[in-house]
């Protein structure tokens, strides 16, 4: 029968087969033994495999950072968790300067095997240094992989394929997730990193999104097929690698490109997708691709602001429509009025 499990049970599942099956993976985090576990992803691990491999730490995430390449340049395969990507800044020169150059500057001799978990997005009125998605900054940088599941099918395979790979992988996680279901199997399976999935399959215009927004760019899609258009989303997974063969054959296909992202508009992910196919698939379009992303400011605290600031479905759809030419019919649901924008539904509860 298949079995469903929640976002974060699926980053938990993996965590602890792949601490089972290698005695050199080990859990590190501040909050990681905590009684809520990080949203529930590390919960009670350090009953299980004990202090020696599930430690807490202390806000010293560059100091910690260089302590977990170390590790790792001595045999280990670490697992370094943050609660937010905004604290994961403090530690950017250990993997900007440090671990991703390893491998090139000593000659593929040396290699660091480390996943750093970081989580993004929206919640409670975070704001402007507790919500940021910053993806887009380790994606440009050489020697680092990045990867953003959506589903929790892909948050276990994924977190497995990054845990086993060689070199640094940073893994972002959209606090919105951790309470979706889906399909996953019991046993261990890797997700290829570098390989994107298409989520729904259409002829009209392709959607492109990353994380969170891949969601969002679903329930567009189901917008536009109550409009008559068929939109193709595809869920990049693998910020880097990426997988340009996916996106270019659709966009070649369709001869339209939405770019939707978690993260800001201008030198974001969303740009690197519409460079994509201006470069490569520019005689296959037939309208000018858009982006659909954050505007240009930091991010709000005020549910009021926040109402404004986060793209949603019907802006994916908006746009979609326009460059169809098409005018929106009555046809669809309207979108329910919220009162807050940066929580999703009434279980998603504080303080992280």
């Amino acid at each position: 029968m298949p079995r469903e499990l929640k976002f974060f049970q699926a980053i938990h599942e993996a965590t602890r087969q792949c601490m089972e099956q290698d005695p050199a993976v080990y859990l590190v985090g501040l909050g990681a033994p905590d009684p809520k576990g990080i949203f529930g992803s590390t919960l009670d691990l350090h009953k299980i495999f004990g202090p020696q491999r599930v430690m807490d730490m202390p806000a010293s995430e560059n100091a910690m950072t260089g302590v977990v390449i170390g590790s790792a340049l001595a045999g280990m395969k670490p697992i370094l968790t943050h609660q937010r990507l905004d604290f994961a800044l403090l530690s950017v020169e250990q993997l900007v300067n440090q671990a991703s150059n390893w491998h090139y500057m000593f000659g593929g001799q040396k290699s660091i095997p480390i996943v750093v978990r970081m989580i993004v997005g929206r919640g409670w009125g975070q704001g402007p240094q507790h919500s940021q998605s910053l993806h887009a900054c380790f994606s440009h940088v050489p020697g680092l992989k990045v990867v953003m599941p959506s589903t929790p099918h892909d948050a276990k395979g994924l977190l497995i394929a990054a845990v086993e790979d060689s070199n640094p992988v940073i893994y972002i996680e959209h606090r919105w997730l951790y309470n979706i279901s889906g399909e996953v199997p019991v046993e261990p399976y890797r997700v290829e990193l570098g390989k994107a999935r298409v989520a729904r399959n259409g002829t009209d215009l392709t959607i492109v999104a990353s994380s969170y927004m891949t969601l969002e760019s679903l329930r567009a899609a189901e917008i536009l097929q109550n409009e008559g258009v068929s939109a193709e989303v595809i869920d990049v997974r693998t910020l880097k690698p990426l997988d340009r063969e996916t996106i270019l054959q659709s966009v070649c296909r369709t001869g339209r490109l939405i770019a939707a992202d978690i993260g800001w508009c201008t030198n974001g992910f969303s740009a690197e997708i519409l460079a994509l196919a201006a470069e490569q698939a520019f005689e296959s379009l037939k309208a000018a691709p858009v982006r659909v992303a954050l505007p240009d400011c930091p991010t709000p605290t005020s549910p009021a602001l926040a109402k404004h600031y986060y793209p949603r479905a019907i802006h994916v759809a908006a746009q979609a429509l326009k460059m169809l030419g098409v005018n929106p019919s009555e046809r669809h649901p309207a979108e329910p009025e919220l009162v807050h924008y940066d929580v999703p539904d009434p279980s998603f509860t504080g303080p992280f």
